[in-house]
């Protein structure tokens, strides 16, 4: 694919000097792919009868927990690269951020401030929901134009092959194309999000669903990747996480079935 968009050297305009400048194709995506979410939240937030205002502050919440968290989780399952590399630990635009990890602490971050506002926690959630899944969509594919999150090899019509030297995925081997897998999971999940949204009578239940599609999907296509994800036996810690997070799902499915809109 194409890790990089734009690389501009040094160049002058009106006697000042600027750059170097360059474009990663993998920040590019992640950065449209919060902003489409947010929007999208917006639109929600308006139709539940919520303050769309508060998503510019929770937003940064969000933005800031999803950045650091799915780095942190990233660095932590490789921890012998960024020892013997530590300069790298903050590059985050040139891939290699997990979304599991990103969620978690996005969410810590998102409670609390919602929290401190006395907000309705559940029909945030709810409205949240959806644009979660359409930044999935948007942002797995920085991870296609990265390399990064890359399949195991197969022989599949659909393979794909990295051919860029700056890829993350190993090269000129046909892979399965695991990042598309996941964007369309993602994209799976808001259509059905959108669909059942005004058939639920509970609030939390949207979440819930969301959770579960999330981590089924997530744990299928764990099963196809062959970057490491941390291991943990039988399964990876990203594979783990969502298995949290199907558990958390039915929990909430479970603890709101008698609290009705």
């Amino acid at each position: 694919m194409f890790p990089t968009l734009i690389e501009l050297g040094p160049f002058f305009l009106l006697g000042m000097q600027f750059g170097p400048f360059t474009l990663h194709a993998y920040g590019l995506f992640i950065a449209t792919a919060f902003l489409l979410g947010i929007s999208w939240s917006m639109r929600e937030a308006r139709a539940r009868g919520l303050d769309p205002d508060l998503l510019s502050d929770l937003g940064f919440y969000i933005i800031l927990g999803s950045i650091l968290g799915a780095r942190i989780l990233y660095v932590l399952i490789n921890p012998v690269y960024y020892w013997n590399n530590p300069h790298e630990i903050l590059m985050f635009w040139k891939g290699g951020l997990v979304f599991s990890g990103g969620a978690l602490l996005a969410a810590c971050f998102g409670l609390f401030y919602l929290k401190r506002k006395h907000q309705p926690l559940w029909t945030w959630l709810d409205a949240l929901a959806p644009g979660i899944a359409l930044g999935e969509t948007i942002g797995r594919l920085g991870c296609l134009a990265a390399g990064c999150c890359y399949g195991a090899t197969c022989d599949m019509p659909w393979a794909i092959t990295f051919t860029h030297p700056e890829s993350l995925a190993p090269l000129f081997v046909p892979l399965h194309p695991t990042q598309l897998y996941h964007s369309l999971a993602g994209l799976i999940c808001f259509l059905v999000l959108m669909t059942c949204k005004n058939h639920i009578r509970h609030d939390g239940w949207l979440m819930g669903v969301f959770l579960v599609l999330f981590g089924a999907f997530r744990v299928l296509i764990e099963l196809f990747r062959a970057d490491y994800r941390g291991d943990l036996g039988p399964v990876s810690v990203t594979q783990l996480i969502a298995l949290g997070a199907i558990g958390l799902g039915i929990f909430i499915f479970y603890h709101r079935r008698n609290h009705v809109r």
